[in-house]
């Protein structure tokens, strides 16, 4: 079946917000590869780059979330982009609070938890790693 993966750049600090993740939605991470892991003498990787992460994996439902920290020789990556978000689709409202509680935390709620006009309980967030999210049951 067509699967889609989220996949989201961040300005060295992936692994950090993997991790805060992870502790929300629990699973293990089926890759993590650092830049040091991939350097030769056709990749050369300076020294304060080689433990950024070049790809890490984290299994949540039936779908992987993705990322990679930019290396610094590509530019930041735009922490304030508001083009795309994260949905997760909770099996409860119980559920659906937990996960948005958790990852409104040190972030900002763009719209809270509450009853939607289309039917659904939904939400919207901007995480502290500035990734938005809209959850809903």
């Amino acid at each position: 079946m067509l699967q889609i993966n989220p996949h989201i750049n961040f300005n060295g600090n992936a692994e950090e917000a993997f991790t805060f993740y992870q502790s929300i939605f629990g699973g293990t991470f089926t890759k993590l590869m650092r830049f040091k892991d991939l350097a030769s003498d056709d990749f050369p990787v300076p020294a304060h780059e080689a433990e950024k992460i070049m790809l890490i994996a984290l299994p949540i439902g039936n779908n992987v979330l993705l990322a990679n920290d930019v290396p610094e020789i590509l530019g930041r990556t735009n922490e304030n982009e508001n083009r795309s978000k994260i949905s997760i689709t909770a099996d409860n409202k119980e559920e659906a609070d937990r996960i948005f509680n958790r990852l409104s935390a040190g972030g900002q709620v763009e719209m809270p938890m509450a009853d939607g006009l289309w039917g659904t309980y939904f939400g919207m967030l901007r995480d502290k790693y500035g990734i938005e999210w809209m959850v809903e049951v």
